[in-house]
């Protein structure tokens, strides 16, 4: 399993295709804060109950000075379909081959059902203006977590 990151160190810099087959990168954001959240699968209930969540907090988060980005090891074309059925207005990016979510201590082993394999386990991490990692948060619940997130960050509702 991949090391998780600590507050303080370096967020690890990346670049993605979102939704579009655009490029989206950690650069394109120093400045400002930025929350980054993986997700295992767009379009199952977890992740759709998390990416709504996002979605209804998006304006509180944006006053905050916080931009969300999702990530997940779906495709463009996937996170596309994700994103319009579920009018979810920030970008979605494609981590096909994991290597982010591994940069990110956000891959690794996971158990369901009995059953042990490698996978995306969700998790959230803070980036601040700088690039440093302000909080990482792992194994998180799909459902309540914003809310908690907001707490956590020392934000309003």
């Amino acid at each position: 399993m991949a090391a998780r990151l600590e507050p303080g160190r370096k967020a690890p810099d990346f670049a993605l295709p979102d939704a579009d087959g655009r490029t989206v990168s950690l650069a394109d954001h120093r400045g400002r804060r930025v929350v980054v959240y993986f997700y295992p699968k767009a379009s199952t209930p977890g992740c759709t109950t998390q990416a709504c969540d996002f979605r209804d907090s998006l304006e509180r988060f944006a006053a905050d000075g916080f931009t969300v980005l999702g990530i997940s090891p779906d495709g463009p074309e996937a996170l596309a379909r994700f994103a319009e059925k579920e009018s979810l207005p920030f970008p979605l990016l494609s981590d096909a081959d994991h290597r982010v979510a591994e940069a990110y201590g956000a891959w690794g082993e996971k158990k369901n059902y009995g059953k042990t394999y490698e996978g995306l386990i969700r998790s959230t991490v803070v980036v601040g203006p700088d690039g440093d990692v302000e909080l990482a948060q792992y194994n998180v619940r799909a459902t309540g977590h914003v809310a908690k997130l907001r707490r956590d960050l020392g934000l309003a509702g």
